[in-house]
């Protein structure tokens, strides 16, 4: 990695620049918590464990209609006009490097990668198991070989020792072009390790898509940040911004990596964002809450800051929105 020491990088690592919400006392409280909820999972907050819930079926999106379609947790299909694109997917049955343990998903994927339309572009923002799932990429890239991935800064290497070759990856700010859409970088507060011995080896990001004037954000993982009004002086105000709203709890140990609702609905504010749908949620148990508490929680904060559901609202799983 040829990166000089930056506001983020140290020389080894990459960092976040901001100070941790929490004492490191309490955040190992907190961690104690999650631990105790991931051991004890309540059937009547989550799914029923493992059984699956079953999807509404959803006519399928059509490629020559500007519109977004919610695939599940974080990833999207984005049909723009003549670009089509796929945000952190994700259509395994398990994000773990387990394929017989670790969090399984409760809901299948809203769309099989046998129905995908041709896809020109997949963003990447960070290197987690449920972001970054090489099986599902593999099978895309088979499907679709021209598809472009762009990525955070240190993954490049990796997807190609995974037989993912010629990703770009980009720091914080940079930009790069794809057929017409030009996709910058954009800081996150977060952190990325595959295994026990790699924490923080590569970079975490969100993207601005500008595609013909179009602007679409997609935060990845994030906790909440100051960059995001540098985001919106640097590069606009998103036509709309795809905000996580899921794995908050609890917040001792979840505030430094993932926005809660409420920080959801002050990132999209401090966006200046047109619209958000949420995301990050309601797919795969990762923390404490409880599997409709993002949507509950979301509906109160848009209340309290008087923003209406239908600027900032959720998709089921499967259910396309028009752009």
């Amino acid at each position: 990695m040829s990166i000089s020491e930056t506001d983020h990088f140290n020389g080894t690592h990459f960092f976040n620049p901001e100070p941790a919400p929490h004492s490191p006392a309490r955040r190992r409280a907190g961690l104690l918590r999650l631990l105790r909820a991931r051991l004890t999972r309540n059937p009547t907050t989550w799914a029923a464990w493992p059984a699956h819930i079953e999807n509404h079926p959803y006519p399928p999106p059509d490629p020559a209609t500007p519109g977004i379609t919610w695939i599940g947790h974080s990833s999207f299909l984005l049909c723009l006009e003549g670009l089509n694109v796929l945000t952190d997917p994700v259509f395994s049955e398990r994000c773990s490097p387990l394929r017989f343990a670790g969090p399984k998903r409760v809901r299948a994927p809203g769309l099989a990668i046998e129905a995908l339309p041709r896809i020109d572009l997949i963003l990447l923002s960070h290197n987690h198991y449920d972001h970054m799932d090489i099986p599902s990429l593999r099978r895309i890239r088979k499907r679709f070989p021209a598809a472009h991935i762009v990525t955070s800064l240190g993954n490049a290497a990796f997807l190609k020792r995974q037989r993912l070759p010629g990703a770009v990856e980009l720091d914080w700010w940079e930009t790069t072009r794809v057929h017409h859409a030009h996709i910058t970088a954009t800081p996150a507060r977060h952190f990325a390790a595959r295994t026990l011995w790699d924490r923080n080896e590569t970079l975490w990001a969100g993207f601005m898509l500008n595609h013909h004037g179009r602007k679409i954000y997609f935060a990845g993982d994030s906790g909440y940040t100051k960059f995001f009004n540098e985001i919106h002086h640097r590069l606009g105000a998103p036509d709309l911004a795809l905000l996580p709203i899921g794995a908050y709890a609890p917040r001792e140990i979840m505030a430094s990596m993932h926005i809660n609702p409420a920080e959801a609905v002050q990132a999209f504010q401090d966006l200046r964002a047109k619209r958000a749908i949420g995301m990050h949620f309601g797919t795969f148990q990762l923390t404490a809450e409880a599997i409709g508490a993002p949507e509950q929680d979301l509906a109160l904060a848009l209340a309290e800051a008087r923003v209406p559901q239908e600027v900032f609202c959720t998709l089921d799983v499967g259910e396309t929105a028009a752009l």
